[in-house]
């Protein structure tokens, strides 16, 4: 299985951005793909997935999926500079505790190398 993420770069504060994660090797639509993050000096956070988000990219940013291209993505907008991390794509299998624990990591099977978003002030 590979989870390969990409749309990162460097942003203006007010911004967008839409980032990419194309899955191979596992049936896509059994799986919930998911978004998290991780900054520096912190622990990694949930983002997105679902129709789930953050309360912290509530009305900003917005997850979506082709199935027909195992491709999941998110669109950033209004970037803040406190939104500068690392962001992972990530595989969950469909089970009636994903749709609980969705915003745990460990329930995540797969995850991609990552993707730096910077966003300066």
């Amino acid at each position: 299985v590979q989870l390969q993420a990409s749309g990162g770069g460097l942003v203006q504060a007010g911004d967008s951005l839409r980032l990419s994660c194309q899955a191979s090797g596992l049936t896509f639509s059994k799986y919930h793909m998911g978004w998290f993050r991780q900054a520096p000096g912190k622990e990694r956070e949930f983002v997105a997935v679902y129709t789930y988000l953050a309360n912290s990219v509530k009305g900003r940013f917005t997850i979506s999926r082709d199935n027909a291209k195992n491709t999941v993505y998110l669109q950033m907008h209004s970037l803040k500079p406190e939104d500068t991390a690392i962001y992972y794509c990530a595989a969950a299998l469909r089970t009636p505790d994903s749709y609980v624990y969705y915003y745990n990591s460990d329930i995540y099977d797969y995850w991609g190398q990552g993707t730096l978003v910077t966003v300066s002030s």
